[in-house]
């Protein structure tokens, strides 16, 4: 299979990119309700097209990755954290995370910062691994900070330094 192509999305990729963050929605990675109809934009006020990377095999859009500041704060200028990661189940396995992942390691470092964080849900094994993989490390865990589902999930804190 070949190798996904990223690219910093464009206001073109509003519906590709809305329609496949519905389709990916799981509890194993979001803490957010189900969208439900009227959805919302993809993208809004805090995040636009330039705060995403997206996957593409074969000129199909099958993932994103949204890059933003984790703060308004100057103070925390330095610091970029991956805040949404989503590739689509038929592209799953075909390095479409990875390429994600590392794609916005450059951009992040492109856009003057130091530190790359993020936090994933404890119970998102795949996630972590990818994550630890790429040098992430664990900094903090918040423990049983979400409930889904019935069951109480740790919210897990990981960075790493560019």
């Amino acid at each position: 299979m070949p190798l996904p192509s990223i690219r910093v999305a464009t206001s073109a990729d509003e519906d590709a990119l809305a329609r496949l963050d519905r389709a990916t929605w799981s509890t194993l990675h979001s803490v957010q309700e189900r969208p439900r109809q009227p959805y919302k934009p993809f993208f809004d006020d805090r995040f636009g097209p330039g705060d995403h990377l997206v996957a593409e095999l074969g000129g199909d859009v099958v993932g994103y990755l949204r890059l933003g500041r984790p703060t308004s704060l100057d103070c925390n200028a330095h610091v970029r954290q991956i805040q949404g990661l989503a590739v689509a189940e038929e592209a799953r396995g075909a390095g479409v995370a990875r390429a994600l992942v590392r794609a916005a390691l450059e951009e992040a470092r492109g856009r003057g910062a130091r530190r790359l964080t993020l936090r994933v849900l404890g119970h998102n094994t795949p996630a972590r691994k990818l994550y630890e993989s790429e040098g992430f490390v664990v900094e903090g865990v918040l423990p049983e900070e979400f409930l889904l589902d019935g069951a109480y999930v740790d919210d897990v804190l990981m960075g790493v330094h560019l």
